[in-house]
């Protein structure tokens, strides 16, 4: 979407080959495509930079202010071209249609091969935002020769165009090309019709005003990027399984595209299995229970009939659960369908998490765990103690909050008062919350600021971690680079409403490989020496992680 000022150029006598209604109205038509494609270069190098890089806002204000910038500067830049705005306007739409088709696979290489992607997000954000930001100087002039408006309605009309345009763009990112074509397709396929509308509408409204020369050089060009844009998407998929490779190793048995996120499984067959969720090493087979038994068995001290597990939907952590005998009921609470599906499905992940969900007491539901138990809470009318805690009735004696890092955006509201606020009301009367809060050495002001969030959402709270991660094993959402862990422990807060719960095992607690009472409350001694104190609690409306 471009937000400049123009003024009118003098009319041409223009030789064309159609009605001056006519034209004008293939002109709109090709700015509002180029628009739409526009909006899907940005979206795309948003989505890319936040995955690739993480810490959503700040890389879509970088983008977004960049481009906005270049727009500008490419809007001065076209002064130079309007005295040929045909063949300037055709040379600017094949360059856009190379550079933004191509980005995404750019970005993706250097991520993969070379590590870091910044510098090319940035270099991609300021080239396409000055071919932007060139456009409607360009259609400007062109347009004029075939309006018979005054300028400020020709404006009017190609803003309209433009808007419409981005609206549409916008609109089939996310709905249409991700889901259908995924990143890199969607980004090709967008480049090959920014280039068709580009090169058509000058090479065919405008090939009288071109010399030949001109119209041969805008040919060959624009059949070069089409060349170019069409023989990657055809080898998209090679380089798809060569960047996993490069990523994950030669192993990789399951790599696909959610609706929420990359899901890539390898090993299990002649190697330990790992689960990957967004390039993250969500799970090891290595190691596993070392996150998965401090997570889960310090909760289980007490009541725990009924338990409620929000994220996991792996399945490890019901594992756990499900190996206390007063255990009834399980709800698994888990955005991504596909996780549950491999989880139930995939032999070496099955055999992992000893075939819970083949349990008639595990339940998976698919659905948002803040949006969840807010409908748990306005359906069951649980307001006071007493009420019903979820569709099946009741509240929960323990919940298990096994979502991803704080550190990440998009789990911001999960780890927000409000959230914490919720889950006061579906837990029972003396019931416990766990919540994976980050590492107290390596995130420490993240850690904290959990600790924060769940007092001034009325828990009592009793930090501890784990430790003893072994080199290469990031299990839990904590981000990997160059297979070395980002930390070296995991921190957790038991919480317990207007109380502080004790910490250790229940005595009921089966015998565990990695765990116990004694190093519990020793290790929650350290964690306490990197205290924060003064935090603010982090909202919806005022994050405080990052």
């Amino acid at each position: 979407m471009i937000e400049q000022s123009v003024s009118s150029p003098p009319r041409g006598g223009a030789r064309l080959p159609v009605r001056a209604g006519a034209g004008r109205y293939l002109i709109l038509t090709v700015v509002f495509i180029c628009a739409a494609c526009g909006l899907v270069y940005e979206l795309e190098l948003v989505a890319l930079a936040s995955y690739l890089i993480g810490d959503s806002v700040t890389q879509a204000s970088v983008v977004l202010s960049v481009m906005v910038f270049a727009m500008g500067v490419g809007s001065l830049l076209a002064k130079r071209l309007r005295c040929r705005a045909a063949f300037g306007f055709g040379l600017l739409e094949a360059a856009l249609a190379l550079l933004g088709g191509s980005s995404a696979l750019v970005l993706y290489a250097s991520f993969i091969w070379l590590g870091e992607s910044r510098y090319a997000l940035v270099g991609f954000s300021l080239a396409i935002g000055v071919l932007i930001g060139a456009e409607i100087p360009l259609l400007m002039s062109l347009i004029q020769r075939f309006s018979r408006q005054d300028a400020e309605g020709t404006v009017a009309d190609l803003f309209a165009a433009d808007y419409v345009g981005a609206l549409v763009g916008g609109l089939a990112f996310p709905f249409l090309l991700l889901p259908w074509l995924g990143q890199l397709t969607g980004a090709l396929l967008t480049g090959a019709v920014n280039a068709v509308a580009g090169g058509g509408l000058v090479l065919w409204l405008f090939r009288r005003d071109l010399r030949p020369r001109s119209r041969w050089v805008l040919v060959i060009v624009n059949v070069l990027v089409l060349a170019l844009l069409g023989t990657a998407a055809v080898l998209v998929d090679d380089f798809e399984r060569a960047a996993r490779r490069a990523v994950y190793g030669d192993q990789v048995r399951v790599a696909l595209h959610t609706g929420a996120q990359e899901v890539v499984i390898t090993g299990g067959r002649s190697g330990p299995l790992e689960l990957y969720l967004d390039g993250r090493l969500r799970v090891s087979a290595r190691d596993e229970f070392r996150y998965h038994e401090a997570l889960v068995h310090p909760a289980m001290r007490g009541p725990h009939a009924r338990v409620l597990i929000l994220g996991g939907g792996d399945g490890l952590a019901a594992r756990e659960v499900l190996r206390y005998r007063g255990v009834r009921e399980v709800t698994v609470v888990e955005l991504d369908p596909e996780v549950v599906r491999l989880a139930r499905t995939d032999p070496a992940l099955r055999e992992l998490n000893g075939e819970v969900y083949g349990d008639g007491r595990v339940r998976a539901v698919y659905a948002d765990a803040f949006m969840w138990l807010r409908g748990a809470v306005d359906a069951g009318g649980v307001g006071g103690r007493g009420g019903r805690g979820g569709p099946g009735g009741g509240r929960y004696d323990v919940v298990i909050s096994d979502l991803p890092n704080p550190g990440v955006t998009a789990s911001t509201k999960l780890y927000s008062e409000e959230f914490y606020g919720l889950a006061t009301r579906v837990l029972a009367d003396g019931g416990r919350l766990v919540v994976h809060a980050g590492s107290p050495v390596a995130e420490r002001h993240t850690y904290w600021t959990v600790d924060a969030t769940l007092r001034a959402a009325g828990f009592g709270t009793t930090p501890y971690h784990a430790t003893g991660r072994p080199s290469g094993f990031a299990a839990g959402p904590d981000r990997v680079k160059d297979g070395t862990p980002a930390v070296s422990d995991w921190g957790f807060e038991l919480a317990a409403v207007g109380a502080t719960p004790r910490l250790g095992l229940a005595r009921d607690a089966p015998r565990l490989r990695s765990l116990e009472g004694a190093v519990l409350v020793a290790g929650a001694r350290g964690v306490e020496r990197t205290r924060m104190r003064g935090l603010p609690s982090s909202t919806l409306v005022h994050p405080r992680y990052g």
